[in-house]
């Protein structure tokens, strides 16, 4: 059976080896028996062309091997610093997946150049290999670029990240579905926003530091960028439009709609 390859993103950075095809990962991610609880999973299939040496490709095959009836779901890979090892070219599909095990796919684009910037602050959700929610006024290949320089004191070697949605502080009764995140600590995000958008020299404050589970897929607005120096990929996300006519289960079960 083919050995197919995904690297997990959110909440866990791993690579995995599977006999599962993607759709059947993202159920056996989020809803499997053993693990006590559902829980959604950001996941990218990887190619296995692209994985090069720094992984055991061959341990993979050596144990990725299920049973005639049944097939292999996980030979874990790497745990630690996994993104920035990866070829930024060898990253597929993005599969964002429900508690309940439904995925919605988005393909990568390559983004060259800076994208503009149209919005007067952005709130990002970083996903891996660290998980902040940050204040900021640098579109998203900027804040890539800052954010994996050198230069930078807290710099990480690649970064994944969500655009989150931008919406009126002062009307948040009519801002829709979206989740509890713009709710907790109103005033410290006020703050963080006063204090980028009047300081050239304030690049990014941080809102949260670890409130994972105030992220929730309603919550995204262009969509998730995965980057470097080299280069920056950009899952765009699907329009409300798309959602509805499309993939309405998906976006039932991520309560979008």
């Amino acid at each position: 059976m083919k050995i197919h390859y995904y690297l997990t993103v959110f909440p866990l950075e791993a690579l995995v080896a599977s006999e599962l095809d993607p759709e059947a990962f993202g159920v056996y991610m989020a809803t499997a028996s053993h693990r006590g609880s559902s829980e959604p999973h950001v996941f990218i299939e990887v190619a296995a062309s692209g994985i090069g040496p720094t992984f055991d490709v061959a341990y993979a095959e050596q144990k990725c091997r299920g049973e005639p009836d049944r097939k292999k779901n996980s030979v874990y890979l790497s745990i630690y610093r996994t993104l920035e090892r990866l070829p930024l070219e060898s990253l597929g599909a993005l599969y964002l997946v429900t508690r309940d095990g439904r995925s919605l796919a988005l393909e990568a684009e390559r983004l060259e150049g800076t994208t503009p910037t149209t919005k007067p602050f952005y709130l990002y959700q970083e996903m891996c290999p660290m998980r902040p929610v940050v204040v900021t006024t640098m579109a998203p290949t900027q804040f890539c670029q800052y954010m994996t320089a050198e230069e930078t004191k807290i710099h990480v070697p690649r970064l994944a990240f969500a655009d989150l949605r931008v919406i009126d502080l002062d009307q948040l009764d009519d801002a829709g579905n979206i989740g509890n995140l713009y709710h907790q600590n109103l005033m410290h995000l006020r703050d963080c926003i006063q204090e980028v958008t009047a300081s050239p020299e304030t690049k990014a404050k941080t809102l949260d530091r670890a409130r994972v589970e105030s992220f929730a897929y309603s919550l995204i607005d262009t969509g998730i960028y995965v980057g470097d120096q080299q280069g920056v990929l950009y899952y765009r996300m699907k329009s409300l439009r798309e959602l509805n006519m499309h993939h309405h289960a998906w976006a039932r079960s991520a309560m979008v709609v």
